[in-house]
């Protein structure tokens, strides 16, 4: 840990937690722990090893490859939101780039083919970014850790799970207030946290409060997450482009029909982010036989963001006829067999530009969920009804656009950002000049109603033990907004600046950790008070407001589903069986300009699908500590509603069109799974997995030839490849307590993805695949100590299509540490480190074309935790 950091920060901060804590006088109560079944034996758990346990029992009996984590074991992972947490999963990797885990991969499949629900349900999600679009995989910014009480990642479906996955499903579950033990139960946690990249010191707060009356008939919980977080995130950026354009160098010769990315830079973001994230849970048990929950969350992100990028440009400079002068230019030959520029000198006309980022972005999610459970003889009845609601976005996402003229010489290889300013300085403000400034208004909505009604009936006398069918229906609205608001010369407000009015000195050091010789890591930056008083004063004197109505869409699923389900045990075998039916009837709605006229009209589409979906999942117990497993389904898992677009906008300089794709078909896939496990002593486990996926196609993106208003024209987006992807993949997990104290948990995942050919006959890898991945922990507990170190892999990864290429992201690891001292049986001491050596995220394209390499730095933490 950095010594001079907890010194002079972390420990008076530990200080005045520990004072402040021990001040209460209280009566400690028993911690939480399951509802007893009748004539059942409740068993306290406590620790590492014993919460290690109660994961491998609810392994152990499962009928489905399904693998748990539950609340007190997630409290001893150094993660503040679920996805961080999932990564210790096996099978399931994370996207780290900004810093916290957000998106999930299971299996080698994309996060869009991933669901995630929360107690058997969706959660509608949005993101704050610009350039995100919303997609199927779940946001997982909007959900801390100290709201679970449990998860499980399904592998294997069942027909009463929610179709909608092909690598996996998982399924969070929130405490209830009648799962407690005694009457009256809180809980909370205060920490400082560390971010080593801003030097910022940052408190996080979470508590809970659980009341049940002596009877058990009546229990209300409530709980409140805060956490606030400075974070910071250097990059070094190269921004690719499919366009193709005319080089001429400096003797006057051309090279036609050849890449050339827009430009890159050097940027630094920062974000204030601050996540509150409440629950109250209302649970009722009228009698021994029903028992209703209602269940509210609210989770409400503002995350006020600066990004600021010194940039260089060579597609940015192109003419209108796609004609760029560079001197000296160097090119490689792309996969598809297409040239691109990586060096030479451009300029001496606008050969740098400055790029100020001020957004004031925020996500919001609420969940209002209303469950109900009635057992009768013979016979049990399910209902669940409720509604999901998210926004996300930007209020303002203001944008300052300077530029100065000086020749520039640019170098881009792998890895490599290496620029050169001949007639300029960086660090001199007085060479840029304000050009003018935009503001965009971003919102994203989602909203679901549902309600779902299940009947199980109970047999005796037969190896089929129960019989469970089910009707579900959901409705689901998807939109996306943007407006844009300009200001320029001749604006009402309008000021000539440079940047040195905007300024008062250099920007931090960037990307110590990935620049190369030639990178450019300090600048001339915009000072944040002299932007909020001078520059925003712009924007409310002269800033015009118009809507962008090729970036509109509405997208709206009906969704039914029926299924029918049979658990059967017969002597050492045990299972399920079953087939889900279900109808989506889909409507896409959006803006279309045919002409480049700005002539916009509102266009929709209609289509409805049905899926046939049956699975069977088989359990042997070939001995008390050794299980076989096996598993058979048809999967299906529908599109990214920004590809289900029903937009086309024709440029208004070329004759180009870009468009969504309303027909796209939805993924299917065929899988099948088995293995083995074996529980060879207390807290222990050697497993291992076989399984393999058919996918019957998979989504890229392309240009051809349409006909679009009567004219034709090269329209780019997205399609269905007409052959699918094939995932093979071997699942290792081992888990061992080796005594006194000592344990260790690992798992492998080695997948074999393999995609078929597009048109055009280019070969894809299957995107969001890693061929490896590994996670391993080794842990010490002893005497009310405890200490974890962990080591999350996973090898380079695929994006889509990118300048002739692919983009892949390198390998990843990642290491990160948490302790934990008991210093009375119901208050502790923690610490966390969370990146500990300060991995980067580095990305090129498969023919060497650099992306982007970021770098997030680490992060420490101090906390108690009490029990009361």
């Amino acid at each position: 840990m950095n010594t001079p950091v907890f010194k002079k920060k972390l420990l008076p901060q530990l200080i005045a937690i520990i004072l402040s804590t021990t001040a209460f006088d209280v009566v400690y109560a028993a911690d939480e722990a399951p509802e007893a079944a009748p004539g059942s034996q409740v068993v306290e758990v406590r620790g590492i090893r014993d919460t290690l346990k109660k994961n491998l029992a609810g392994k152990r009996d499962s009928q489905n490859i399904v693998d748990s984590v539950n609340s007190e074991d997630l409290g001893k992972f150094p993660d503040k939101n679920v996805a961080d947490s999932l990564q210790r999963v096996p099978g399931i990797s994370v996207d780290r780039t900004w810093g916290e885990g957000r998106d999930i991969f299971v299996r080698g499949t994309d996060k869009s083919l991933n669901m995630t629900q929360l107690n058997g349900q969706s959660v509608a999600s949005a993101y704050w970014w610009k350039n995100d679009s919303q997609s199927r995989g779940f946001n997982y910014d909007i959900l801390p850790s100290e709201l679970v009480g449990s998860l499980d990642v399904y592998k294997s479906p069942s027909a009463d799970l929610d179709e909608g996955s092909i690598g996996g499903l998982v399924n969070v579950k929130t405490r209830k207030p009648l799962q407690f033990k005694t009457p009256l139960t809180a809980q909370f946690s205060l920490e400082a946290t560390y971010s080593d990249l801003p030097k910022k010191t940052d408190p996080q707060v979470s508590g809970l409060v659980n009341w049940k009356n002596d009877e058990g008939t009546l229990g209300l919980l409530l709980s409140l997450s805060k956490q606030k977080r400075t974070m910071r995130r250097d990059g070094l950026e190269n921004f690719t482009d499919s366009t193709k354009y005319t080089i001429i160098d400096q003797n006057n010769v051309a090279t036609p029909n050849a890449y050339a990315s827009w430009g890159g830079g050097s940027a630094i973001f920062r974000q204030d982010r601050e996540r509150t994230t409440g629950n109250v849970t209302l649970q009722i048990k009228p009698n021994r036989d029903s028992d209703i929950s209602l269940n509210y969350i609210n989770s409400d992100m503002n995350m006020d963001n600066n990004n600021q990028n010194y940039l260089w440009q060579i597609g940015g400079l192109a003419n209108k006829q796609n004609v760029i002068n560079i001197t000296n230019p160097r090119f490689i030959t792309t996969s598809d067999g297409t040239k691109a520029v990586v060096g030479g000198t451009v300029g001496p006309t606008t050969g740098v530009s400055f790029e100020p980022i001020y957004r004031e972005a925020y996500i919001k999610s609420k969940i209002l969920d209303l469950e109900g459970n009635y057992e009768g003889d013979g016979w049990k009845l399910h209902g669940q009804a409720g509604s999901t609601s998210a926004e996300g976005g930007s209020k303002h996402d203001r944008n300052f656009w300077f530029t100065g003229n000086t020749r520039a010489t640019v170098n881009i290889a792998p890895d490599t950002y290496e620029v050169s300013y001949l007639d300029m300085n960086p660090l001199d403000p007085t060479k840029l000049t304000l050009q003018n400034a935009r503001d965009w208004v971003r919102k994203m909505e989602s909203k679901e109603n549902y309600v779902q009604g299940d009947l199980t009936w109970d047999l005796t006398g037969s190896f089929i033990k129960d019989i469970k069918v089910g009707l579900k229906y959901r409705d689901n609205t998807v939109q996306n907004h943007r407006t844009i608001g300009t200001v320029g010369p001749g604006s009402t407000g309008w000021e000539s600046l440079s940047l040195a009015d905007l300024s008062t000195g250099p920007s931090p050091l960037l990307s110590q950790a990935a620049a190369t010789g030639g990178s450019l890591t300090q600048y001339a930056w915009v000072n944040d008070a002299l932007a909020a008083s001078k520059g925003f004063a712009m924007y409310d004197k002269g800033m015009v407001y118009n809507e962008a109505k090729g970036e509109y869409y509405k997208i709206q699923e009906k969704i039914t589903a029926a299924y029918i389900k049979a658990d059967y045990a017969i002597d050492k075998w045990r299972g399920d069986f079953g087939v889900r039916l279900v109808k989506t009837e889909q409507t896409s709605e959006a803006y279309q300009d045919l002409t480049g006229k700005g002539n916009y009209v509102i266009s929709s589409t209609t289509r409805t699908y049905n899926d046939v979906l049956p699975s069977l999942n088989v359990v042997y117990d070939l001995r008390k500590d050794l299980i076989l497993r096996g598993a058979i389904a048809r999967v299906m898992a529908r599109n990214t509603y920004s590809d289900l677009s029903a937009s086309t906008e024709v440029s208004g300089t070329t004759n180009a069109a870009t468009a969504g794709n309303p027909l796209l078909k939805p993924y299917h896939a065929d899988q099948a799974e088995i293995g083995a496990e074996w529980y060879f002593a207390d807290a222990s486990m050697l497993s291992a997995t076989l399984f393999t996926k058919r996918l019957d196609t998979f989504i890229y993106t392309s240009t051809a030839q349409e006909n679009v208003g009567g004219v034709t024209r090269p329209v780019t987006r997205p399609h269905n490849a007409d052959n699918g992807a094939v995932i093979n993949g071997l699942e290792l997990q081992w888990q061992q307590a080796f005594g006194n104290g000592f344990g260790a948990i690992v798992n492998y995942t080695f997948t074999d993805a393999k995609a078929g050919s597009i048109a055009g006959g280019q070969k894809l890898n299957v995107i969001g695949n890693s061929r490896n991945q590994l996670n391993a922990s080794g842990y010490y507990e002893k005497n009310g100590f405890s200490v974890r170190l962990s080591y999350n892999y996973r090898s380079k990864s695929y994006g889509g299509l990118d300048e002739g290429g692919q983009d892949v992201t390198s390998a990843y690891g990642q290491w990160d540490a948490t302790a934990n001292w008991d210093i009375t049986p119901k208050i502790s001491l923690f610490a966390t480190a969370v990146n500990l050596t300060n991995s980067v995220i580095r990305t090129n394209t498969t023919d060497g074309l650099p992306v982007g390499v970021y770098e997030n730095g680490a992060r420490y933490s101090v906390g108690v935790r009490a029990k009361f």
